[in-house]
């Protein structure tokens, strides 16, 4: 979508720009920022418009071929509008995800972006989703609850203990 198309109201330009997501279309996706516009991921990545942030997001899509992504809810005044969203896929997909090989797992998580628009363009977008949740069911960290958990946990308290020994 070219950026002469894109909504005028910030509601419907947020809406706009998650279904280009949706659609896993990079050139609208990338159209819809200001040149040299941010976005982070928090606690994930940070990316700038359009290079760092066409290429993260073409590598995501790569990675879940099967990557399915849908508005739960907009609200929006004035330049800012904060997107509520679920997405789902399978990491299968023959590139490695934030530095992890295929692993074959599926995630289903939610987040909520909190964008700022400028003159029309995304100038700023603060995501937040639950990094832990997504490592936990790629299998990059034990599952909650789970036996590995419970030991990496026991391991954690164990050097908290022994470095406060030491300070003594």
């Amino acid at each position: 979508m070219p950026a002469t198309q894109h909504p005028t109201e910030t509601g419907a330009f947020a809406r706009a720009y998650f279904e280009a997501i949706a659609a896993r279309d990079l050139d609208a996706m990338t159209s819809f920022y200001e040149p040299g516009g941010t976005g982070e991921l928090h606690g994930l990545v940070e990316l700038t418009a359009p290079d760092s942030y066409r290429a993260w997001f073409a590598n995501l899509f790569a990675a879940f071929p099967d990557f399915h992504f849908e508005i739960l809810d907009v609200v929006a005044e004035g330049d800012k509008a904060a997107v509520h969203w679920h997405a789902t896929g399978t990491f299968n997909g023959g590139v490695r995800f934030e530095g992890v090989d295929p692993t074959g797992a599926r995630i289903d998580l939610t987040g909520c972006d909190l964008l700022t628009v400028r003159d029309g363009r995304i100038h700023r977008n603060d995501a937040y989703l639950n990094g832990a949740q997504m490592a936990q069911q790629l299998g990059a960290l034990p599952a909650a609850g789970s036996l590995p958990e419970r030991t990496m946990l026991a391991v954690l308290n164990l050097k908290t203990r022994l470095a406060r020994a030491l300070r003594r």
